[in-house]
């Protein structure tokens, strides 16, 4: 009798995949860098302006503290949400950066940002809850609600407004379900940075609903632009302090993304649930991570205001270019490293081979067949039809990117001046 089809290796008819993974998708950042690497691996020349991960090296000094901790045997488990020389060095950077006084009991470390929310949703969110998010969001906060069976509820900003949140509207998303209203200040992908006086606002909605917990993204709090400043909302609204959820982490602007440390700061009951999930999923992130991590916040803060200086100046630098092209809407980001380009008016256009661009999908794919720049669709954010270009690299290649993105949106033509063909622009990537 033949053993075929029953072995290690058989593919089952039906994939037991869960209905929680079946309803998630894989990151849109992620899968179109990943598409990117493929081409550049099969010869083709091109740009990858997809993925919010800064080109600037690790300081040395970070290094270093990992070598020293590693050969000194700091090589352990260590408690599942963090070890307390990590956790000194938070308190102590949320009291000198945020003006926020935490104890260890209310500390959670995780490997990363995203593993921090997932820990505070997985937490507290039930089959029906609702979780309010501002879109355009990031890619991952409506995915991470869906997993742990809650509902996202998508509450739009307007880039006349700046992609600020309007209290008002978030008054009328609030209900009866609603666990989280989820702020990400400064804002992936628009830039948008809260003023304090809209985190005081916004706080007193919050608090007329006392059911709903706040949890507030900043991951970003020190990429800000043109003389502005990141203020926490805990900061501006103390009273929100035992319902809120403050999320942080050294990625971004400690150049760290694959060191994986990210941290969040909140009442002692969240904390502990979160640390229970953790303990039972990953366990304690990196011990030589969280030691490098401890010296990246704790160590001299200045090369922060360089790297400031030199992401404002690509920034500036990428806009002059970008507004070179009628067919692009530019709205400058006052933060973080992403600039969300508003191409409107590449929709219903044709491509010089007569293809008819129909969505921001399109657009993003046209961009990496015609142009070699990989992009991400406003779509993936919630919010169409935007692209968003990130300026995580250096001058040279952003203004190479920059200038493809030109060149192709340029040659695009109105429907009545364009090519005759009516066939739609052929992409592979378009969501349905």
């Amino acid at each position: 009798m033949s053993n075929r089809g029953q072995g290690a290796d058989a593919v089952p008819t039906a994939q037991p995949l869960s209905e929680r993974v079946r309803r998630i998708e894989l990151s849109a950042s992620m899968a179109m860098a990943a598409r990117a690497g493929t081409l550049r691996a099969a010869g083709r020349d091109v740009l990858s302006m997809a993925v919010g991960e800064l080109d600037f090296a690790t300081p040395a000094h970070v290094i270093e503290a990992a070598h020293r901790a590693a050969k000194s045997g700091f090589t352990r488990y260590t408690a599942p949400d963090g070890h307390p020389l990590l956790k000194a060095a938070i308190r102590a950077k949320l009291l000198r950066d945020n003006g926020l006084a935490y104890s260890d009991a209310e500390l959670h470390v995780a490997s990363g940002c995203k593993q921090v929310i997932f820990n505070a949703l997985a937490s507290t969110v039930d089959g029906g809850d609702e979780v309010i998010v501002f879109s355009p969001y990031w890619v991952s906060y409506c995915d991470l609600v869906t997993f742990c069976g809650g509902r996202p509820v998508a509450v739009r900003t307007q880039a006349a407004d700046g992609f600020l949140p309007d209290p008002a509207a978030l008054e009328r998303a609030l209900g009866p379900r609603t666990k989280w209203i989820i702020l990400n200040t400064p804002n992936n992908p628009t830039g948008a940075v809260y003023p304090r006086e809209l985190l005081v606002r916004l706080a007193e909605v919050a608090l007329r609903h006392p059911a709903a917990m706040v949890l507030a993204d900043e991951i970003y709090e020190h990429l800000v632009y043109d003389g502005q400043r990141h203020v926490s909302i805990v900061a501006a609204a103390p009273e929100l302090a035992h319902r809120c959820l403050t999320v942080n982490g050294v990625s971004k602007s400690y150049a760290m993304t694959g060191w994986r440390i990210g941290f969040g700061a909140g009442p002692q009951w969240l904390v502990t649930a979160m640390a229970k999930v953790q303990s039972q999923t990953s366990g304690n992130s990196c011990s030589i991570a969280q030691a490098a991590a401890a010296e990246a916040l704790s160590a001299d803060q200045s090369l922060i205001a360089v790297w400031r200086g030199e992401l404002q100046a690509r920034r500036d630098r990428a806009l002059s270019i970008l507004r070179n092209c009628p067919h692009l809407g530019i709205h400058p980001n006052a933060g973080s490293f992403y600039t969300f380009i508003d191409v409107s008016g590449c929709i219903g256009a044709r491509t010089p081979g007569g293809a008819l661009l129909l969505s921001d999908d399109d657009v993003c794919e046209y961009l990496l067949e015609a142009a070699g720049v990989a992009t991400v669709a406003g779509s993936a954010f919630g919010a169409s039809p935007f692209v968003r270009l990130s300026l995580a690299a250096d001058e040279a290649t952003i203004c190479d990117a920059c200038t493809r993105i030109v060149v192709a949106c340029s040659a695009l033509s109105t429907c009545a001046d364009g090519a005759s063909s009516d066939r739609a622009f052929e992409n592979p990537g378009r969501r349905r």
